[in-house]
């Protein structure tokens, strides 16, 4: 369990810095879930944002469950060093794309449109959103369109060698992308003037690479993690 907390607490901050991407994934439909409800209505409008998000992280970490029974398959062979250098270079890729700087990991993303096309008619019909219900189910829905910073926390969670350990920190990769999404609806246009200027999306890319180049196997761990 020890050995948990620091990965539990790696993949919250990874959400953290990766919610700008997530906004620009589901802000639209976040944005659309608030001014569907009067603002008289607050209580109603945080009951549908919470249950749209728990539905979106509980398909995270049942992602990150089926995924992690396929690396604890691998955990004992040449298989499980490249499911983690791979995430390790999807990760890269990620910090590359939100600092501006490449953009191919929108190839990536390509390869789940197949599974997304069969989802989102199913998602479409529950809008608009009605009851909480329907919201879990939508956010649960939501939680498989594609997206390169979800394959990648996938694969760096599946490499642990553990199916529940995978599961936990897709949970907290969710969680980490809570606050920027839940504000998203109130004060969107504050929080889209932040996460465009560059500064904050360099910041963002840079720290998600050197997080990319600490799950690299190799002696340069030590190297990062004494600073």
């Amino acid at each position: 369990m020890h050995d948990l907390l620091p990965l539990l607490g790696s993949a919250l901050i990874l959400g953290l810095l990766g919610s700008g991407h997530c906004l620009g994934m589901c802000g639209g439909l976040m944005g659309a879930l608030t001014l569907a409800i009067p603002p008289e209505q607050r209580a109603r409008r945080w009951r549908l944002l919470l249950a749209y998000n728990l539905g979106r992280v509980l398909s995270y970490a049942g992602a990150g469950l089926l995924l992690g029974i396929a690396g604890v398959a691998l955990a004992n062979s040449p298989g499980a060093m490249l499911l983690r250098v791979i995430a390790a270079l999807l990760l890269i890729a990620m910090g590359l794309y939100l600092a501006g700087w490449w953009s191919g990991l929108t190839r990536i993303e390509a390869l789940g449109r197949g599974l997304w096309r069969h989802i989102q008619p199913q998602a479409s019909r529950l809008l608009p959103v009605s009851s909480v219900p329907r919201a879990v189910l939508l956010g649960a829905l939501w939680g498989w369109l594609p997206c390169g910073l979800v394959y990648s926390t996938l694969l760096w969670a599946a490499s642990q060698g553990n199916a529940g350990y995978s599961a936990a920190l897709m949970l907290a990769f969710g969680v980490g992308t809570w606050p920027l999404l839940l504000l998203t609806g109130l004060a969107a246009q504050q929080l889209n003037t932040l996460l465009r200027q560059r500064r904050v999306r360099v910041v963002s890319g840079v720290l998600i690479m050197l997080f990319g180049l600490w799950t690299l196997p190799g002696p340069h761990q030590h190297w990062l993690m004494g600073h």
